[in-house]
């Protein structure tokens, strides 16, 4: 097996009632069955950016985590149809180390479980050169999906996860391939 391809899972929502962590949870054990992953989280309620994108000792760590990466699962919610704020700052805080890198979504939600926040994320993530995978996992009527226990009976959702995972490692292992013989030109 080639070496582990480093997944960061961004975990989204910094609300302080918030319903990621058991989404996160909940993907978290789902990914434990895809051994080619080295996965990390980088929970942006615990990684304080600076929203005017100022550089300071944590954005540059952060930057470093980012360029480490093969690969990337956002885990956002949806606020009035979109997706948090953190969320954007954390694309934003960042410019070459997203580039040819595949992303995946996991998202949640009300009636739409998140999807709209998803659509308006690929127009951001195509525009910082990331490989948006078509495969979404969806959550709606989140906290109705979930038992005390952070266990879903959603087998679409499960099936979906491991679609968009088995996607993520080809798409990873492929552009990581890609970025070492012909580096991206942007």
């Amino acid at each position: 097996m080639d070496t582990p391809l480093r997944l960061e899972v961004i975990v989204a929502s910094v609300r302080p009632e918030r319903f990621a962590p058991v989404v996160a949870d909940w993907f978290l054990r789902t990914l434990r069955a895809h051994a080619e992953f080295d996965t990390g989280v980088i929970d942006l309620a615990e990684t304080h950016l600076p929203t005017d994108l100022t550089d300071t000792p944590e954005a540059a760590a952060y930057r470093s985590r980012l360029a480490a990466a093969d690969a990337f699962v956002a885990i956002t919610s949806e606020y009035n149809h979109g997706y948090p704020a953190a969320l954007k700052t954390a694309f934003d805080t960042a410019k070459h180390e997203w580039r040819a890198k595949p992303i995946g979504f996991v998202s949640y939600g009300g009636l739409s479980g998140g999807l709209r926040a998803v659509e308006q994320l690929r127009q951001v993530v195509a525009e910082i050169h990331m490989v948006s995978l078509r495969e979404t996992v969806s959550f709606h009527q989140a906290k109705r999906q979930f038992d005390a226990a952070g266990e879903t009976q959603d087998g679409a959702a499960r099936d979906a996860a491991d679609r968009m995972l088995r996607q993520l490692s080809w798409w990873a292992r492929t552009l990581r391939t890609a970025r070492t013989t012909d580096p991206y030109p942007a």
